[in-house]
Formats: structure tokens, C-alpha cells, sequence
């Protein structure tokens, strides 16, 4: 025995060869990972294979039964015993791993499945009297029978990770399963809006529970994108939501995001798509993050279904097991695309704010109870539509008549203003709250809110045409780093350097810090920098210079702006309103809240019985 080189004749380091069983299931752990991973493989080749109507159901979260039955154009019965081999696959003929159309391609699916679980496939093509069927079983797999069956396929997988138990045991609760097949089903139908889905829970047999159901939409892309959208994501998204249509560079945005005044606590309402398929990308989920920068304070995130299209040739969709991850050739050309469609979407957009607001308002109305209660209701002597001083008693028709009549040119004024977008200023209320009056409703506007929006751009678009002032350390900093950091630095050098951060190269691993950002004032500028090497390993972006000079704006902006307190009159709340209009983003301050709320004149009737 040769106790110096010991690992010589120890059997378990000799190379062999695993058997097909042991390969299928090693393979079942990447590809079929969860009961909703099996389903999101079977649905995309059924829609790969043209289906236009796809029936999924699912037993104990998808653990004893998954089915997925569609309409396309099937797999003939020579093909079935083929289509249980690994890399059997119709999608592609492996000359070019880059032009991929499709969803699947790999053929790892199927046979991953049959190797864990109880698998059968029921299919039937076109111009053929009778379907065929193949079962496979923990990787044994049956004979080819002829079996009754309507155009298109059925998958059914019984007790998933049967032939791997252990496996079970990283299974989550039926229900946790459940919510995951949910998920994946809707990512697919907003993916595929001309498509039908029908997801149903049929634990306990049966028919079973739909759990969600969508039909075909139709229209153009948008109106069908918009319906679907409106079933996934709700029609209060759809109703605070814009279009986004953009291109750059032969890419193409398309889709729809929320307004910052509807934003979630969370990112799990963020869908992207990269031709059809739904990704998760640091670089994109970066380039959304800085999108919406000025508008939402740190802790709330935008809803989003965003749809990027390009040549197949562009983006490497095989880099992740489950096709989760996708790498861009020109990554800075998708990143550039997402900021700038999405921030001119939102100019557009102009001053609009959430609707669900409003809503919001109208309910906290209904639940006092005591509409009539106008105790703390205290107006300013800038109401526009004064009620004269004197005592009922005390004034006769004339006096009434000649008050009147003396405010006709004003009230012409006023029927002007009205029918401008935000109305006529009629009215301030506890000296912070603007009321106007529109064509068809009442607008509430927060004053300090809103003027602080307004200085806030005006600070920003100085800047943009100045640029930013750097202040030249005395004595500049030099900040020792690993390689490959002190490298990622200066690839960014140049746009640091726009902001007012001047970086260079001092030798070896290290940088010299020589300016920093005057706004900022006094900066540990070894700090900033690590910062900013953390952002760039999460998001692989940093915006944290951007967007802590958009903060010191921020803040100038809410010391500059007009107080809480302060008593305006008519023709400065209307001179208010007006800039309103011709500024983007008014619809909301720098935090994202809110600064006007919109009430139709149809629902303060309701709130009185009035219809």
C-alpha cells in the first residue's frame, strides 16, 4: 500500500461513466426543481407547438398530479419514444446555439421527469385517425400503444420525486407549491396574450377549483398586452399604468408600468420579458431601478410588464439550467433602452397621478359617516367665492344683486380657468390644501407637495445645463483596492467624472480620489467609493452619485418650496396650477406620494345619494 500517495487506489476517484437513469435524474435536479419548474416545461412546449388553448391541473400542489393538455400540432407516434431520449429535441438541430425561436430546446425535459416521477404522454397529430401513448416510470420506460385522442397533447406526471425521495423533503407546503404554479402560469399569459390558460386545482378529483382562467384577447398588440394585463395584474395596475413604446439600436421596449404613485413595498411585481421569456436580469432590474429614481423614495417598487424584443443572435438565452437568466451581447444598449423608454414614457405622462388615490379618498369618505361635520373645516379669506358678512336679515335683494353682480368678471375668469386640466383654484383649506374646481369634479392639490415637485425639476434641468460643480480635495485621497475592483472603477471613471467624482489611477491596486461632487459638501470619499463598488456587484450599475445629488436637490427643494401654513391667494394657487400642468412628473412628489387627488363629480354625488 503506498501510504504517501493513498488517493492512487481508492476506487471512488476513477473515472466512469453514470448510466443513462443516474444522468436523467442528476439532470431532473436543474431542470425540474419544483412541481411549478415540470409545469413551466410543459407548458412552453405546448407553446412552442402552436397551441392556442392550454388546460393545466394540478393535485397537492402539483406533487401527486400535474396535466397539461393543449391544442397543437402534437408528436406523431414514431417520434414519442424519441422524445423521452436526452437531447431529443424538434426546436433545433444544434448548429447554431444562438438563433433559438423557441422556448425549450435543450431536451432535457421530458426524460428529467420520467427519471423522478410517473410520466404518460397522450398525443395525436394531424390527418391521423388515432393518437398514441408512452408511460415511463422512474426511468423505465414502455411501449409505444395507440390511444384515443384529440389533436394536440396530453403530459400527466403522478407522484413527482417518487424515484428520488429524498428529494421530497425540499418540497415546500401544497400551498406554497400551489402559489409558485400560479405564478409561473401568469408570467406565461402575459408573455402570450392571444393564447388561452385555464389553471385548475383538482385536489380531491373532479372538475376541481379554477384557479385562474384567461381567454384569447384580441386588437392590436397593445390592446391585447392591456386585457391580459388587466386579468394578471389587476384593473387598478391597468388603470394606473402608461404604455411604454420605444426602440434604440434595433431593440424594442413594449409593454406597461405603474405610475409612481402606485408602487408596491416590494420587486415581486416586476415582470420582464426578453423575446417572450420571462427573466430575471441584475442588469435590466438596475436599469428599472434607475428609471424611476427621481420619482420613488428607497422601499418602493414599480409594477411592471416590460417586453424586450431583438434579434435572437443579440441575447444567449442558454446560460442558466432553467432559461431563468439571459446575457446580452451589447448589455449597455438594453440597459439604455430601459431607462430612457420608461423616463420618456413617464414626461409624457406629465402631471397624472394614481387614480387608486381618488378611490382611496372617496372610501375614507363613506367611512366617517359625517359628511355634513364641518367643524375643523377652516377656509382662508383667499376663497375666491367669499359669502357676504352680513346677516341674513340684514340683506335685501338689491344688496344680493349688486354682490352679484360685482363678481361677474371674476367668476368669467374662473369659467376660463376651469377648463383647464387641474381647474380654478375656488378655495384654500388649513393653509396647505388648494381646492379646484374642473370641468366635471373637484381636484384637492397638497401645496407644499406639488411646489416642491415643481422647484425640484427646475433644480434638475440647472444642473443638467451646468453640470455638476466638483470641489478639488486639499489633500486628495488614495484608496487602496483589490485588482479587480480598482479595475471596475475606472471603466466607469468617465461617467463618475460627469457627476463631479474625478477618479484616477494612482498605480497598482490603488486610486487616487481628486474631486468630489460640491453639492454634497464635506464627503468621506473612501466610503462613497466602497459604495459604489457594492452597487456595481449587486446591480452591475451604480447610480449612488446620481442619486445622492438628486437627494441634495431633493432637499433644497422641499426648504425652497412653499410651506406648509402659508395662506396663497386665488391668483397664486392658480399660478400654481397652471405650472402644474406644464411640468412632467407634477403628478407626484419627490417621494413618490401623491400631490393632488382627483374626485369626478359623479362620485361626490353618490357620497349624497344624489344618483
Amino acid at each position: 500500500m503506498d501510504v504517501k500517495n493513498p488517493i492512487i487506489n481508492d476506487s471512488r476517484r476513477l473515472i466512469r461513466q453514470l448510466s443513462d437513469a443516474a444522468a436523467n435524474r442528476i439532470a431532473a435536479g436543474e431542470v425540474v426543481e419544483r412541481p411549478s419548474s415540470a409545469i413551466k416545461e410543459l407548458v412552453e412546449n405546448s407553446i412552442d407547438a402552436g397551441a392556442s388553448r392550454i388546460d393545466i391541473s394540478y393535485s397537492d400542489g402539483g406533487k401527486t398530479l400535474i396535466r397539461v393538455k393543449d391544442d397543437g400540432h402534437g408528436i406523431a407516434e414514431n417520434q414519442l419514444l424519441l422524445a423521452l431520449s436526452r437531447h431529443a429535441t424538434s426546436k433545433i438541430d444544434g448548429t447554431d446555439l444562438l438563433n433559438i425561436h423557441t422556448f425549450g430546446f435543450r431536451g432535457e425535459a421530458l426524460p428529467s421527469m420520467g427519471a423522478v416521477g410517473r410520466l404518460t404522454i397522450t398525443s395525436r397529430i394531424q390527418d391521423v385517425a388515432m393518437g398514441a401513448t408512452i408511460t415511463v416510470d422512474g426511468g423505465l420506460i414502455g411501449r409505444v400503444r395507440p390511444a384515443p385522442s384529440t389533436i394536440g397533447t396530453v403530459v400527466e406526471l403522478r407522484d413527482l420525486f417518487h424515484a428520488t425521495p429524498a428529494r421530497l423533503k425540499f418540497l415546500r407546503t401544497d400551498r406554497a407549491e400551489a402559489g409558485a404554479i400560479s405564478d409561473v402560469i401568469k408570467r406565461l399569459a402575459m408573455s402570450e396574450p392571444f393564447k388561452a390558460f385555464t389553471l385548475r386545482d383538482v385536489t380531491g378529483g373532479g372538475d376541481g377549483r379554477i384557479i385562474f382562467r384567461a381567454d384569447p384577447e384580441t386588437g392590436d398588440l397593445f390592446d391585447a398586452m392591456y386585457g391580459r394585463l388587466s386579468k394578471v395584474l389587476g384593473v387598478d395596475f391597468a388603470k394606473n399604468s402608461f404604455r411604454v413604446d420605444a426602440d434604440r439600436d434595433g431593440m424594442t421596449l413594449t409593454g406597461y408600468a405603474s405610475l409612481p404613485t402606485y408602487s408596491k413595498g416590494s420587486s415581486i411585481s416586476q415582470f420582464i420579458f426578453v423575446n417572450g421569456r420571462s427573466v430575471k436580469d441584475k442588469n435590466l432590474l438596475s436599469a428599472l431601478r434607475a428609471a424611476y429614481s427621481d420619482f420613488l423614495h428607497s422601499g418602493r417598487y414599480p409594477v411592471v410588464a416590460l417586453f424586450i424584443e431583438c434579434d435572437f443572435e443579440r441575447v444567449d438565452v442558454n446560460v442558466h439550467p432553467a432559461k431563468a437568466e439571459v446575457r446580452f451581447r451589447e448589455p449597455g444598449t438594453a440597459r439604455g433602452l430601459v431607462i430612457s423608454g420608461l423616463r420618456h414614457a413617464l414626461a409624457e405622462e406629465g402631471h397624472r397621478a394614481s387614480s387608486t388615490i381618488a378611490d382611496a379618498t372617496l372610501g375614507a369618505f363613506k367611512k366617517s359617516g359625517d359628511i355634513n361635520n364641518s367643524s375643523n373645516l377652516r377656509m382662508s379669506q383667499s376663497w375666491s367665492m367669499e359669502v357676504p358678512r352680513h346677516h341674513p336679515d340684514q340683506v335685501g335683494f338689491s344688496e344680493i344683486q349688486n354682490d352679484f353682480s360685482s363678481r361677474q368678471h371674476d367668476n368669467e375668469n374662473i369659467i376660463e380657468q376651469i377648463s383647464n386640466k387641474l381647474g380654478a383654484a375656488r378655495a384654500q383649506i388649513h393653509e396647505n390644501y388648494i381646492l379646484s374646481q374642473t370641468v366635471d369634479g373637484l381636484v384637492i392639490v397638497d401645496q407644499h407637495a406639488a411646489h416642491e415637485r415643481l422647484v425640484y425639476e427646475k433644480l434638475k434641468n440647472q444642473m443638467a445645463m451646468n453640470g455638476v460643480s466638483a470641489q478639488t480635495l486639499l489633500i486628495p485621497e488614495i484608496i487602496e483596492l483589490s485588482e479587480q475592483d480598482a479595475a471596475e472603477l475606472m471603466e466607469i471613471s468617465g461617467e463618475l467624472n460627469g457627476f463631479g467624482l474625478n477618479i484616477e489611477n494612482f498605480g497598482g491596486n490603488s486610486i487616487i480620489v481628486r474631486e468630489t461632487p460640491a453639492i454634497l459638501g464635506e464627503v468621506n470619499a473612501k466610503n462613497l467609493i466602497l459604495d459604489i463598488l457594492d452597487e456595481l456587484k449587486d446591480w452591475s450599475q451604480s447610480n449612488i452619485v446620481k442619486e445622492k445629488l438628486d437627494a441634495i436637490l431633493s432637499r433644497v427643494a422641499c426648504h425652497g418650496s412653499i410651506r406648509s401654513g402659508r395662506i396663497m391667494k386665488v391668483e397664486e394657487m392658480n399660478a400654481l396650477l397652471r405650472e402644474m400642468e406644464a411640468t412632467p412628473h407634477s403628478g407626484q412628489c419627490n417621494h413618490g406620494r401623491p400631490t393632488y387627488v382627483e374626485l369626478k363629480l359623479n362620485d361626490i354625488e353618490k357620497l349624497f345619494g344624489r344618483t
